[in-house]
């Protein structure tokens, strides 16, 4: 065997022992690191549904319905706690969700030309 052949293969062995070692390191660390992390439920946030003079009982109705899931039943009764009371919480949600919903609904309303209002508060 020649010289430079014996080199290769003793370059060849010890990059792939090296290289062993290495993923050994890493699988080693990577494990440590997953057992230190801290998995915490994202914060709620409530969408408040506010009343104004100007939007139809309807209108508020269908959105209900239609963004916030909610029966027909559950809408008629969140639809007249805010025209008696002001506002209701119409949902409880994480915030990106609870924001796409208000987009939702005011880009609808907005289409209708109604002020519709409804705002996101942090549980």
């Amino acid at each position: 065997m020649t010289d430079f052949l014996q080199f290769q293969i003793i370059t060849t062995l010890c990059f792939q022992r090296l290289f062993i070692e290495v993923i050994n390191v890493a699988t080693q660390h990577s494990t440590q690191i997953r057992e230190n992390v801290h998995i915490r439920e994202p914060k709620k946030y409530q969408v408040i549904m506010h009343n104004d003079d100007f939007t139809t009982m309807d209108f508020v109705v269908s959105i209900l319905i239609d963004i916030f899931q909610k029966t027909p039943a559950a809408a008629e009764i969140l639809m007249l706690q805010v025209h008696k009371s002001g506002r209701a919480m119409v949902g409880i949600y994480p915030y990106d969700i609870a924001c796409t919903k208000v987009r939702l609904a005011l880009n609808r309303a907005k289409a209708q030309n109604f002020p519709f209002r409804m705002t996101v508060e942090e549980v």
